[in-house]
């Protein structure tokens, strides 16, 4: 890829299945005692435009990224779960999958003590204790896990599970929703009793693995383009009626250059929870079922600026989603024109909007959406939840090394951590790569 050998810059590159592959078999021989039944993927994301209007029944337009989270399986048919991933070393947490099951449906799962049960069964070096919930990443596995058991029966449900997360994590790039997808389509394939779940079920699965198990909000975007995007495709979302509609990328000459400022966020902070507390304060102020349901002349109306005005942040926030909405549409129409200059003007309008009305940004996003702008990107906009994370750009294929030097640059002016590059390409969904 044009852009990625410039020296000075930190670029990632994708992983190649196959040495992943090879490498996640020796790895789980050494750590499991036997070689997974398969290794599966499932794809980081990039949300060209349509930020924070999942969860307000709102569109997106987000497409999967060729850096992945990989996960060899093997199932068990004792119910125990073991989980392990290759950056931590070691298994992260071994227990029941009855017991993951019984503590999420006690709000404990993601809340306890890290490390698994003590007093381990001769065999599978675990307990039927319920005091060692999973924990951190572990438990959005876990999740996945507990989520499926609605499923089929705990004792059909247990793995050894070996991580190899290739997403940058705290990037924004959603690494959460590619691990629970990873594992998600690796269940289906194992398990005879899930193997007739549809892709729906399973990205349904994966929401409530994060949002009831891991206790991290998610709106359901990024869980949907890891499981059903399409090679050389974004794919528009509509999360008010559920329609899923791939659209082509019709700029070649251009590229999404991606900025990980390593300014790292966390969607379990409480930030992201309470905007979403905001919108939905706002809707039922409204007497509307989303905002998504508002027109944009509807914000000029002096009763509907009184009612928002009650609702603390209301306004902005409301006018935030709404005009986002609209801009996922004009953008749309821009891409089936090739008009390159008017795709990246939505994208600039997107930051400013996620920047003033929505306050999500940060200094480092700003930085990053600044410099890439002065080199001469189209467009550029924060990615993501925000709150730190990543930005993209859309740059001439030409042009990535020179605007991702500038941007390294106004890192390096402004004292900031320096950031780390990919290029995005609309890339496949999850899947299995071998066994």
């Amino acid at each position: 890829m044009t852009g990625q050998g410039s020296v000075g810059l930190s670029w990632l590159a994708p992983a190649q299945d196959e040495l992943v592959v090879a490498q996640l078999g020796e790895a789980a021989q050494t750590l499991f005692g036997h070689a997974p039944d398969g290794v599966w993927m499932a794809p980081g994301r990039v949300n060209l435009i349509g930020e924070h209007t999942d969860y307000n029944s709102g569109l997106s337009l987000p497409f999967a990224l060729p850096h992945r989270t990989y996960a060899a399986v093997r199932r068990r048919r004792d119910g125990v779960l073991r989980i392990a991933s290759v950056q931590k070393g070691g298994i992260g947490w071994a227990g029941r999958v009855e017991q993951v099951r019984t503590v999420a449906e006690a709000g404990k799962l993601g809340a306890g003590e890290a490390g698994r049960p003590a007093g381990a069964e001769e065999q599978a070096g675990v307990t039927d204790s319920r005091s060692g919930s999973p924990v951190g990443w572990p438990a959005y596995v876990a999740g996945v896990f507990a989520a499926l058991t609605e499923q089929v029966g705990a004792d059909e449900l247990g793995a050894d599970v070996l991580i190899d997360g290739r997403v940058p994590l705290g990037a924004g790039l959603s690494s959460s929703a590619a691990l629970s997808c990873s594992v998600a389509v690796a269940l289906r394939d194992l398990v005879p009793g899930l193997r007739n779940l549809e892709d729906a079920d399973l990205v349904a699965a994966c929401i409530r693995a994060e949002n009831d198990y891991a206790g991290a909000a998610t709106g359901g975007m990024d869980q949907t383009i890891s499981v059903r995007a399409r090679e050389e495709h974004l794919l528009l979302i509509d999360s008010g009626d559920g329609s899923l509609t791939p659209v082509p990328w019709t700029l070649p000459d251009h590229r999404v250059l991606v900025v990980d400022t390593r300014a790292h966020h966390s969607l379990g902070d409480g930030q992201y929870a309470a905007r979403r507390h905001t919108c939905e304060a706002a809707a039922a102020a409204l007497g509307v079922g989303s905002l998504s349901e508002l027109e944009a002349a509807r914000l000029d109306e002096a009763e509907v600026i009184a009612v928002l005005g009650a609702v603390p942040d209301g306004l902005p926030r409301v006018r935030h989603v709404v005009s986002e909405n609209q801009r996922v549409i004009d953008l749309l129409a821009a891409l089936d024109a090739r008009d390159t200059a008017q795709v990246g003007a939505l994208m600039t309008a997107s930051h400013v909007s996620l920047r003033e009305d929505y306050e999500v940004s940060c200094r480092e996003l700003d930085v990053a959406v600044g410099a890439a702008l002065a080199a001469g990107a189209a467009g550029a906009r924060m990615t993501g939840g925000g709150f730190g994370g990543s930005a993209i750009a859309l740059v001439r294929g030409t042009e990535l090394n020179r605007v991702a030097g500038a941007v390294h640059a106004a890192f390096v002016a402004a004292g900031l951590e320096e950031p780390r590059f990919l290029v995005a390409e609309p890339s496949r969904p999850a899947g299995r790569v071998s066994g």
